[in-house]
């Protein structure tokens, strides 16, 4: 922090003297290193060649051969939740994230609002001289902030961060992102026919934000959060990187595991003896209808193939993005800046299950749980990772990429938590190309960073006392491999699911809808020896019954300490009166006692949770239009090709085009529009009830002014158009067209004026609540 000043004031400035010092923020200790994070989402250990999988990651393994692999480096099994330790250094509960944003609740550790008393690490690195940068996803600003009226403090400027440049939300298109940057939305600079995907741009901002800093400020360190889509779903890849894994997964995920295994363990990431556990290895059959892995042997020709290219595509989304992140390391190599910088290379989260069995082409399918079509899939085999698709491999490979351990992302098994970690900092690292096993966890990383950088972490900052970092530094494991674990004890929570590790040992429980309905009480608890048994592969519960209740009761006191109750899984257990209990904890963007919505040109995209709600119901869409004879474009368009709505004029015709799901054909009416005058332009659609699949079914009419002209049966989604992709937009379309009709344009309005667009969801009668919050709240 500045000093106070010790100039001297007088009544003339002839005799006063200044001290500009004061006023000069402070300065980064001498030789202090920069820092470069890379969080990549939803990786396994055994996908990427540092750790023995088939997946080419030549920039991380160039960093592994002149650093550190760490093999026992552990996360939250979740997005959200991890990314908020990277933030502040403590467990996701005290951060307020047990969850993702959208699922928050009103309880201190289910809020996503992140209290002033759990500091940034930027904020704080800020403070002690270093430049922040932020490029990537989110996910860690408060769902009831997503919009452009809301406060920004929780945004990443507000955070402690000097720029960003990337994007809010769990989850994007990486061809047609919904970005944003400092604290505003924005259209991406150009498109994938130019050559456009969002690994790229943000490996081109990354390297503009360190640039600049450079030029002026050349002695100042920076840390910069590089936080790329991949390899979260949609799993999207230029063709050639796609192209280079042809065959590579062709003896099928179960074959995988048995020949990745050996290799983890030739590598030195896991000793010898290392067992592999089962592919199901729920052992009460809880998550078999999403999360089963359907073996490799009960297969067809044709799913061996899709399921195959699944992972292709994945595997070349993975190393083009290294590619990118390869230009950065590229850039500090030639810039002399790489000695000194301490680069973390690692992952948020195990591999994602979140693929059902099947995979798909459009993971909007599943989360709206709708079944996928194989014979459609097929057809667009040759397209998976392009434009025309929004895929996810299935469970099997999420099994395959997270060898040998148990399950996958969003479980405390080590098949959700533990994962891929290089450290490089040839400056403070004499070690080269060696493997460390001491157990950490993504708390440890802030810790870390402050250590390296000789910075002390405030008891006090900005007024208000600051909670103490949860986790250690795990710089004592540089340069002694066979220094004792710092760390003594670390609890895991999610959707219920518990699980704490001490002194070699750890407890989990299985928790899901069967166990869920009979209370926690009657969860059945298992132990591992992890010290001998990395895989969690032999249950000692009924072996040794008094550290199982050494440990419950130390998760107990965990749980108490950091906000962990109470212990929300009302997202996945199967009774309606608790799905409407949640319902009314989830926040809810508050509807006008009028039940309508009124939107204007000429403002920023509304991201689709904060836009009105018109998903399961019954809706009117009304618009106040002066027209000409040359108007066209669109009037409000919401969603996307796999999924999305909009009402546009185009060639004399007034369109509105309902794309369920990215399954063609769209629904779309169309009637001719006036050539003049002021008119009311617009649509309704009746709900008059549910398909097998539960989406809404019903009659859509179309009207210009009182006259309806045109009608149609059309079905709807019941979840979100997307996670979080592109949101409502009024005089245009972003990103990727809602229409065929308008493929591959924003096709602007003109040629007349949108005065406004009214949503109107007053009237519905049919709402069915538990399938509702099914929708809404499958993905995480």
């Amino acid at each position: 922090m500045a000093r106070e000043f010790q100039g001297k004031v007088e009544l003339d400035v002839r005799d006063s003297q200044g001290d500009w010092d004061a006023f000069l923020p402070d300065k980064a200790p001498t030789g202090a290193p920069n820092v470069l994070v890379v969080l990549y989402d939803d990786t396994g250990q055994a996908a990427w060649s540092p750790y023995g999988g088939r997946i080419n990651m030549p920039t991380m393994d160039r960093l592994a051969a002149g650093g550190l692999t760490y093999s026992q480096w552990h996360t939250t099994a979740l997005c959200s939740p991890t990314r908020s330790t990277f933030l502040t250094g403590r467990n996701h509960h005290m951060n307020g994230f047990a969850s993702i944003s959208e699922s928050s609740t009103g309880f201190a550790g289910y809020s996503s609002h992140i209290p002033p008393s759990n500091a940034t690490m930027a904020n704080v690195l800020r403070e002690a001289g270093w430049s922040t940068f932020w490029v990537g996803k989110n996910h860690n600003v408060p769902i009831d902030e997503w919009t452009m009226g809301a406060s920004k403090k929780r945004w990443p400027l507000g955070m402690g961060y000097d720029q960003f440049y990337g994007f809010i939300g769990g989850e994007t298109n990486n061809w047609y992102p919904s970005l944003a940057e400092g604290n505003r939305y924005i259209d991406q600079p150009y498109g994938p026919e130019d050559g456009y995907h969002l690994s790229k741009d943000l490996a081109d901002q990354a390297l503009r934000m360190i640039r600049d800093s450079k030029q002026t400020e050349p002695d100042k360190p920076w840390y910069l959060w590089f936080c790329p889509g991949a390899n979260h779903a949609p799993h999207h890849a230029p063709q050639e990187y796609i192209d280079k894994y042809k065959g590579a997964f062709d003896d099928g995920y179960e074959a995988y595991r048995e020949w990745v295994l050996p290799r983890m363990i030739e590598r030195g990431i896991l000793p010898e003896g290392t067992e592999l556990t089962p592919l199901n290895p729920m052992s009460d059959g809880t998550y078999t209808q999403t999360d089963y892995v359907r073996p490799w042997g009960e297969l067809n020709e044709k799913e061996r193939a899709m399921f195959c290219r699944m992972a292709e595509v994945y595997a070349g989304f993975s190393e083009y993005t290294d590619a990118q992140v390869g230009r950065i390391v590229d850039y500090l190599e030639e810039s002399g800046q790489l000695e000194n910088t301490i680069i973390f290379y690692c992952a948020d989260n195990g591999a994602s299950g979140e693929g059902s069995p099947n995979g798909s082409v459009n993971e909007g399918k599943i989360f709206g749980g709708y079944p996928d079509d194989l014979e459609q899939n097929l057809s667009m085999v040759d397209k998976l990772g392009s434009p025309d698709t929004y895929n996810h491999y299935p469970t099997g490979w999420a099994a395959a990429f997270t060898t040998p351990y148990r399950m996958f992302k969003r479980y405390v098994y080590q098949g959700g938590i533990c994962d891929p970690l290089v450290i490089h900092w040839p400056a403070g690292i004499k070690a080269k190309g060696e493997v460390r096993h001491q157990y950490h966890h993504s708390t440890d990383i802030v810790p870390t960073i402050y250590e390296a950088c000789g910075v002390e972490f405030p008891d006090v900052f900005e007024g208000i006392e600051q909670t103490p970092l949860s986790g250690v530094s795990m710089a004592y494991s540089f340069d002694d491999a066979d220094a004792p674990t710092a760390k003594k004890t670390q609890y895991y929570e999610m959707f219920g699911n518990r699980g704490i590790w001490h002194d070699g040992w750890k407890a989990v429980t299985e928790h899901g809808p069967v166990s869920g309905m009979s209370g926690y009480d009657k969860d059945k608890w298992q132990l591992f020896h992890t010290d001998v048994d990395r895989s969690e592969a032999d249950d000692l519960a009924q072996d040794h019954p008094e550290k199982v209740a050494e440990l419950k009761a130390r998760w107990m006191a965990e749980a108490e300490a950091n906000n962990v109750l109470p212990l929300n899984d009302l997202q996945i257990i199967g009774n309606p009166k608790d799905f409407e209990t949640f319902m009314k904890m989830e926040f809810h963007v508050p509807v006008p006692p009028s039940g309508q919505y009124v939107y204007y040109p000429g403002t920023s995209e509304i991201p689709e949770r904060s836009a009105a709600n018109v998903h399961g119901v019954s809706y009117k869409v009304f618009a106040d239009v002066d027209l000409e004879p040359d108007s066209q474009g669109v009037i409000f368009a919401h969603g996307s090709r796999f999924g999305g709505h909009a009402l546009f004029i185009k060639d004399g015709q007034l369109s509105y085009a309902y794309n369920f799901l990215g399954i063609p054909p769209e629904d779309r009416i169309s009637a001719p529009v006036p050539t003049s005058g002021r008119h009311i332009l617009g649509v309704e659609f009746v709900k008059e009830g549910t398909g097998q699949f539960r989406e809404g079914t019903g009659p859509l009419r179309l009207y210009i002014d009182d006259q309806q002209v045109g009608e149609q049966q059309i079905r709807t989604v019941l979840g979100h158009f997307s996670l979080c992709g592109e949101g409502l937009c009024i005089g245009y379309d972003s990103g990727d067209s809602v229409s065929s009709a308008y493929a591959g344009d924003r096709f602007d309005f003109t040629g007349g004026t949108i005065h406004k667009v009214v949503f109107d969801i007053a009237d519905d009668a049919y709402v069915d609540v538990e399938a509702h919050l099914r929708a809404a709240m499958a993905r995480d």
